[in-house]
């Protein structure tokens, strides 16, 4: 439990808070329009329905403010600058920008649910009760009119013709029905496209759809406009419910009855949510000015395994290791954006992204710098970024941990890279005194990327004496029978039939439980950061393992599991 609470405390904490300020919200709301003498003859109508369709609302507002944040990149990039000096299990938070933007997607969902099925319930009520259907007061109630001495309390306000008989003419007819509509459809449409196997497989779907939530704004802004809940208003004299709701015939004649008076209360949607909607257009306007710098091209390679580098220059352009940026290129597509990790280390004069073709847009850019003449410029591309991750700590512990997956491995190139200049130019602020390298790949052609790095990396800790400053793992996940054949044919050489390293390339996956072990054993008193770049099921693994091997003494190893999110 103690070793759960180091790595995971905190992130629960904050998941705690924001549970609890949505419990909250349901629960005031429902009772105010469960118990509340102003809604006495709109409940008299509708029943337990109205606070069920009320209090999902204002939860609805709430996470309504807060979806839009974790999407607002340059604000997460200057909030961990400003929490530099608050430690890192503040920053790591930051980390999990896309999970948090999920779970209150699925609030969203949920609460929106509730919503439309207790209002769909409400229209069949205020249709009934406008034709009669119910008791007498119930009549009375949707009989009221607009007029100069009283106020309309049923929506619907009236019955001549029959198709004004069913509820869905309220809900097409009224700017709270459309509006409704319009989000509810906009909102399955986005939620439905972000489902993985859409998003892996056809990611401009999941793109375009998501999209749609200018017009999901643009319908919640507008929705409470049309009042279509309304409350008893003071009168003067006042309208005693207990006295007069069984002499609804004596309103207005009677002194201490008057008729009463209902209004629809004030929209107040536009206030949870114009203060991030102005937010995350400072941040698209940004992402604009940025598109709008000229990006020229430093140089372009094809690499082994269908893998693009390519090396850009821009005016003003700085970064930091494990960095991202978003790149767009008009010739496939003016409006998508898709984020890289940087392979480029801070101290060089470039900074540079590898592309994997696994998708239609990759595709369509391997298709277009396949076809370039030599030493012609790339097409035009926009970058935006760039943005902080993760790996951005790593030289902030002692002992660091990189685990990369194929095309994972992007990031720890930057931060490897960065640690050779670091050495090359007698850094004394360098803090991390060891670092532990596993890459993993499917494809003998992966290695090809950075075995040159790591060459290098190799012969500049022989030369300075520090072998054991960098230790690093490779291992082949998948290989034929040709292969191990040749494998075991030069079996004695010194290096590596793969890589060329001294190192020699392992077959299969690591024992994690040895690994962790080894690394806890050989730092029995540091703060260990463990960073992956890969699939979820391989961070699912290492995060148990940062559990199981991290020590609650403080005088001991702690591991701390760190994941690239986009």
């Amino acid at each position: 439990m103690a070793n759960w609470i180091i790595n995971h405390g905190f992130t629960y904490f904050i998941l705690v808070v924001w549970m609890s300020i949505n419990i909250f919200l349901f629960t005031w709301f429902y009772f105010i329009y469960d118990l509340g003498d102003q809604f006495f003859y709109t409940r008299y109508i509708l029943g337990h329905a109205l606070a069920w369709a009320r209090a999902p609302a204002a939860v609805l507002n709430f996470n309504c403010m807060l979806i839009l944040l974790p999407v607002c990149r340059n604000l997460l990039s200057l909030l961990r600058g400003s929490f530099k000096c608050c430690g890192r299990t503040m920053r790591k938070q930051l980390d999990k920008n896309i999970s948090f933007h999920k779970l209150v997607a699925y609030m969203i969902a949920l609460m929106t649910a509730v919503h439309v099925i207790a209002h769909l319930l409400n229209a069949e009520w205020y249709n009934n009760s406008r034709r009669g259907d119910y008791d007498d007061l119930s009549t009375a109630l949707s009989k009221l009119e607009d007029t100069d001495s009283s106020t309309y309390l049923n929506p619907i306000r009236s019955i001549l013709t029959p198709a004004q008989h069913t509820p869905t003419y309220l809900v097409f007819t009224t700017i709270a029905g459309i509006t409704g509509v319009i989000i509810t459809v906009a909102l399955i449409l986005m939620i439905t496209s972000s489902m993985e196997v859409i998003r892996r497989s056809y990611f401009e779907v999941f793109w375009y759809a998501h999209h749609l939530f200018i017009v999901f704004f643009i319908g919640l802004v507008f929705h409470g406009a049309g009042r279509i809940v309304r409350s008893q208003q003071t009168t003067d004299p006042p309208h005693n419910v207990t006295l007069c709701q069984d002499e609804f015939d004596e309103w207005g004649i009677e002194p201490e009855c008057p008729i009463p008076q209902f209004a629809g209360g004030f929209p107040q949607t536009w206030q949870w949510v114009i203060g991030p909607i102005i937010i995350y257009l400072c941040e698209r306007l940004l992402r604009f000015i940025r598109y709008m710098q000229h990006v020229k091209y430093r140089k372009i390679v094809i690499r082994p395994a269908k893998v693009i580098e390519l090396q850009l220059v821009k005016n003003g352009f700085k970064m930091d290791v494990g960095q991202y940026i978003f790149l767009n290129c008009p010739a496939i597509s003016p409006l998508e954006w898709h984020p890289f990790t940087m392979t480029s280390a801070p101290e060089e004069d470039f900074f540079s992204v590898h592309i994997r073709s696994v998708g239609d847009w990759t595709q369509k850019l391997l298709k277009i710098v396949e076809q370039l003449p030599e030493g012609a410029q790339g097409p035009k591309m926009g970058v935006d970024g760039p943005f902080g991750t993760a790996s951005e700590d790593v030289f902030d512990y002692e002992v660091s941990m990189l685990v990369g997956a194929g095309i994972g491995v992007t990031p720890f190139a930057s931060i490897l890279k960065s640690i050779w200049y670091k050495f090359k130019d007698s850094n004394p602020n360098l803090r991390t005194r060891k670092i532990y390298f596993y890459w993993l790949c499917r494809e003998t052609h992966a290695f090809e990327w950075f075995a040159d790095l790591l060459q290098v990396l190799e012969r500049e800790m022989e030369e300075r004496g520090m072998r054991d400053f960098l230790t690093y793992k490779l291992y082949l996940t998948g290989w034929d029978q040709s292969h191990a054949a040749h494998v075991m044919v030069h079996f004695d050489k010194d290096t590596d039939v793969i890589t060329g390293l001294k190192q020699k390339t392992q077959y299969g996956r690591p024992n994690w439980d040895k690994e962790f072990e080894e690394v806890r054993k050989e730092n029995p008193t540091s703060v260990v950061g463990t960073f992956l770049c890969g699939p979820a099921a391989l961070a699912s693994v290492l995060e148990k393992k940062c559990v199981k091997y991290s020590d609650v003494d403080p005088r001991k190893t702690k591991f701390y599991f760190n994941k690239e999110n986009f």
